[in-house]
């Protein structure tokens, strides 16, 4: 992807973008930890209330990116691209509705399965460098997200 006015593809990412992204991480950590350490049960569901809501709009807003993609020009429009600006939105609306673990593990999957439509269709479309870092963010909210549904379990959390 080539950013406009330059020839040169994108190989580095802003330093800045990059340290807010993995910042963005933080608010599931403190999820997790709520859910695992705080002492009432009304506190530990807010913090999977929490980490459910964060983790929808950040599932919302890697569609959106997309969306922006296609809007500037920078990506194809197509139906599959067209899908996968918008399922992630409804996916993260659908884990707010169903809540609890059940929840959690739709937004797994979610982050999943947008990491594989973003690596094996559109991967070719974008930067070597935003597909490095959309790869270890990815990693890191599954991992943490998975934790956070199996400590609201031992929790008591449905």
């Amino acid at each position: 992807m080539n950013i406009k006015g330059e020839s040169a593809p994108v190989t580095r990412l802003n330093t800045i973008a990059e340290i807010v992204s993995y910042a963005g991480v933080a608010p599931f950590v403190l999820c997790l930890l709520g859910v695992a350490m705080l002492p009432g049960y009304g506190e530990r569901e807010l913090a999977q209330r929490i980490a459910i809501s964060y983790g929808a709009v950040v599932l919302a807003f890697v569609g959106a990116v997309h969306w922006g993609l296609a809007l500037a020009g920078q990506i194809a429009w197509s139906p599959l691209r067209i899908a996968g600006a918008v399922v992630p939105a409804l996916l993260g609306v659908t884990a707010t509705l169903l809540g609890g673990q059940r929840g959690l593990a739709l937004l797994v999957v979610g982050f999943g399965l947008f990491w594989l439509y973003e690596h094996r269709s559109v991967g070719a479309e974008l930067p070597a460098a935003y597909l490095s870092l959309r790869r270890n963010l990815s990693l890191v909210v599954c991992a943490l997200l998975a934790f956070t549904m199996i400590l609201s379990d031992s929790a008591g959390l449905v």
